[in-house]
């Protein structure tokens, strides 16, 4: 059995991989405010995949990691409009119940973890060709 990591490490080992790009080209995170010593809200941007409706657009978000992150997930918003399932139409939250990575959360997640799963789910079959909102409009 290994150790459990304490939160603030995860964070730390997250703000790090974030913001040095060592993670996946397709999506970045990182603080929204340098000095937020609790490390709970992130700002996110995801690239839209290609060969896509979502080709060519960023998507910015904002992510919350609660006091028992990891071992619950983050809460998880869009602030640019997109036309997807697992998001609100009316305020732009990720419904948890409807992206797998969230309704079946690990410990091991994180949250590059839940930014690719929701740029998978953009280019999925059916996701793929959704009519989206207007580039550059907002929640």
């Amino acid at each position: 059995m290994s150790a459990k990591i304490p939160r603030n490490f995860r964070l730390l080992e997250e703000l790090e991989k974030g913001e040095k790009g060592l993670g996946a080209e397709a999506c970045s995170y990182g603080l929204s405010d340098g000095d937020d010593i609790t490390m709970s809200e992130w700002n996110g941007t995801i690239l839209g995949p290609p060969h896509s409706a979502h080709e060519n657009r960023i998507y910015s978000l904002k992510l919350h990691c609660g006091p028992n992150y990891p071992d619950v997930p983050p809460t998880v918003q869009f602030i640019s409009k997109v036309n997807i399932p697992c998001v609100s139409q009316v305020d732009g939250k990720v419904d948890p119940s409807k992206l797998a990575c969230l309704a079946q959360w690990k410990r091991d997640y994180n949250m590059e973890t839940v930014l690719l799963e929701i740029r998978r789910e953009m280019a999925t079959g059916s996701n793929r060709k959704l009519p989206q909102p207007p580039e550059g409009t907002t929640y």
